[in-house]
């Protein structure tokens, strides 16, 4: 089946995943992981997976929300836990102990939501997301359909950061692309070995803000960072099941950035 639901290997745990294949399959080809945002692999991020199988890649779109966090993240909790963060003095929002006192006090059900929001926000818990990442490209790399030299990671959002955060651990990654996602830590920049392309909102400016700090870093680091910052684009530009966040033109232009990309990296 050339798109289906699957298991892949985690880092101690197993993940559910979606897996899309090209039709024409003659010989190993280049893979792709699409990193999906904080709302899971949905139907967009499913949609991406399956562009680029259309393009003649191998994608899989795993979900490192499998198990507890999937079942209390659901669009509406997440709708609901951020506009309670947002709704925090900002000295509250400043503070990560008076934000947990805060969530202490709320009743049971709302808190499991909260803590779960808090958790995958957590830097700790990015690195073992990261580390799930590098499994599945561990797994990716094994699979006969597979040029082993030639896994990317293309992430949004959450998936953005994350998609910086495996290019921090595999050093056998080839390439990385991070749609509107915080940079890595500092720290871990200078263990990147591959290209890295970011696409951002000018209009998201708590992130592409952040853009040009983290040239500097990447350029002192050695790290080959190419970025497009799109004028009047907020966050989520891409994603065009959200119509209120959605530029078509952006979007297409950074689809031609990520194709051109690749196939440099790839040597196609």
């Amino acid at each position: 089946m050339p798109n289906a639901p699957i298991s892949v290997p985690g880092e101690g745990r197993t993940l559910e995943a979606y897996l899309a294949l090209p039709e024409e399959r003659t010989g190993p080809r280049p893979a792709v992981i699409v990193i999906h945002e904080i709302f899971g692999p949905d139907r967009h991020i499913q949609d991406v997976a399956r562009r680029f199988a259309r393009e003649g890649y191998i994608a899989i779109a795993p979900n490192l929300f499998t198990g507890e966090i999937q079942q209390l993240l659901t669009p509406e909790a997440i709708a609901t836990g951020f506009g309670f963060l947002r709704g925090l003095p900002p000295e509250v929002q400043r503070d990560p102990a008076q934000i947990q006192a805060r969530i202490a006090a709320l009743p049971p059900e709302k808190r499991a939501v909260l803590a779960a929001l808090m958790k995958i926000q957590d830097p700790a818990q990015h690195a073992k997301f990261a580390q799930d990442l590098r499994a599945v490209a561990r797994y990716l790399r094994g699979r006969s359909d597979v040029e082993p030299r030639k896994v990317a990671s293309v992430g949004f959002c959450f998936g953005g950061a994350m998609s910086g955060r495996l290019a921090c651990v595999d050093p056998d990654l080839a390439a990385a692309v991070i749609f509107y996602g915080n940079a890595p830590p500092a720290d871990q920049i200078p263990h990147i070995r591959c290209p890295i392309l970011g696409l951002y909102g000018a209009e998201d400016h708590r992130i592409a803000d952040t853009i040009p700090k983290f040239a500097e870093e990447a350029k002192e680091a050695g790290v080959r960072l190419t970025y497009h910052i799109y004028p009047g684009a907020p966050h989520a530009f891409f994603n065009d099941t959200r119509v209120e966040l959605y530029r078509a033109e952006a979007a297409a232009d950074a689809w031609k950035r990520v194709q051109a990309f690749l196939r440099t990296e790839f040597g196609r």
